[in-house]
């Protein structure tokens, strides 16, 4: 091998072991990869809470049919169960001895009125003996004390045949209210009285009803608030959904009539009463349902899904995502859980995207792709 050759090789072993060398030196470390998240935009709606109370349904009024005269119960003149109108007979009791007593001061009438007329004719016979000194004044003044207790016999005689003729009247039961009638509580041949302490039957009126719902004192500032914040519900009260067993709405929506202003000892719950008109008969008295009593109103709400609140030394948080896709970890003031939605009283603004779902790798300022939620 000449010098020129030993030169080459050389080179060439040089230059190999030169790329060689170049090949062990660690690469450059790649950039952070972003974190997969689903985020929501904050926007403001108008959000209605409510709390579902049980309530109880009775009647705007309850009659119970009672006799004013004694008497046997000769007839029941309704169908049990129906509807009745005010003034509709519902029993008769026997008229006989009552028709009786009324002829009787019917004769009384004419026994006093006869003796009136005895009493003014001899007055009158008198008058002119009195002024020719005929007679004596005192013969006079006798008669004429005559006549006014006549009189005052026939007016009393009046006012017992009236008695007798209202007693009468009363011998057929009427309905003094318009409504729905129960079962009879006395058969035909019975033996009613005035002072009996069960009645004969009971009307309920139902087309309109009553609901009794009990809510908590502590809530009932916030329904008066809601109240105050609606003034067109002032005079008509604030509507109320009813809800059946199943959860699905009656037709019928009730408003809140008062307050009760007691509160129980015992529960600390206060009696709201609703009024519901009932046109369908579908509530009857005595039905357990629920009642959909609202309980705040916000017109611009921002909420934020229940998984997107985390609580870090028991203070809850919320993670943000910047114009720059990093993630911010803000501290919020919670309001109502609505829904499976927190209210957001302080901490966020619209036009925020908060992170839904994928938060459990975050940290300060991590890098973020952020996809929408799920709704």
């Amino acid at each position: 091998m000449n010098y020129l050759q030993a030169c080459r090789y050389g080179g060439a072993c040089a230059l190999a072991v030169s790329i060689l060398a170049g090949c062990t030196q660690p690469a450059p470390q790649d950039a952070p990869a972003a974190i997969p998240v689903a985020a929501a935009t904050l926007a403001p709606a108008p959000l209605q809470l409510s709390d579902d109370l049980p309530g109880r349904v009775a009647a705007v009024r309850v009659a119970e049919i009672r006799p004013q005269v004694g008497g046997i119960v000769l007839r029941r003149l309704f169908e049990q169960g129906s509807e009745v109108k005010a003034g509709q007979p519902l029993f008769q009791i026997n008229p006989a001895p009552l028709k009786a007593d009324a002829d009787t001061a019917a004769a009384a009438l004419q026994r006093a009125e006869a003796a009136l007329a005895r009493a003014r004719a001899q007055t009158a016979r008198l008058q002119p003996l009195v002024e020719t000194d005929a007679v004596s004044r005192q013969v006079f003044d006798d008669a004429v004390s005559l006549r006014d207790q006549a009189a005052a016999d026939v007016a009393q005689a009046r006012a017992a045949l009236a008695r007798r003729r209202l007693d009468l009247k009363f011998a057929t039961v009427e309905a003094p209210i318009s409504g729905r009638i129960d079962q009879a509580l006395v058969t035909e041949g019975a033996l009613a009285a005035s002072s009996d302490a069960s009645p004969m039957a009971r009307i309920q009126q139902i087309d309109q009803v009553y609901v009794d719902v009990r809510q908590p004192a502590a809530a009932l500032e916030a329904v008066r608030q809601t109240l105050a914040a609606q003034p067109e519900a002032a005079g008509r009260g604030l509507p109320v959904a009813l809800l059946r067993n199943d959860g699905k709405p009656y037709d019928e929506t009730g408003r809140i009539l008062f307050s009760g202003v007691n509160v129980d000892a015992g529960t600390g719950d206060v009696l709201l009463r609703v009024l519901v008109d009932n046109p369908k008969r579908q509530l009857l008295p005595g039905m357990f349902l629920r009642a959909r009593v609202p309980r705040a109103s916000y017109a611009n709400a921002l909420t934020v899904p229940q998984q997107a609140v985390v609580r870090i030394g028991g203070k809850p948080q919320v993670w943000t995502v910047d114009a720059k896709c990093h993630a911010r970890l803000a501290a919020v003031e919670l309001g109502e859980l609505a829904e499976r939605r927190y209210r957001i009283q302080a901490g966020l603004k619209a036009g925020q995207k908060v992170v839904v779902e994928g938060m459990e790798r975050l940290s300060e300022g991590a890098l973020v792709a952020a996809a929408p939620a799920r709704r």
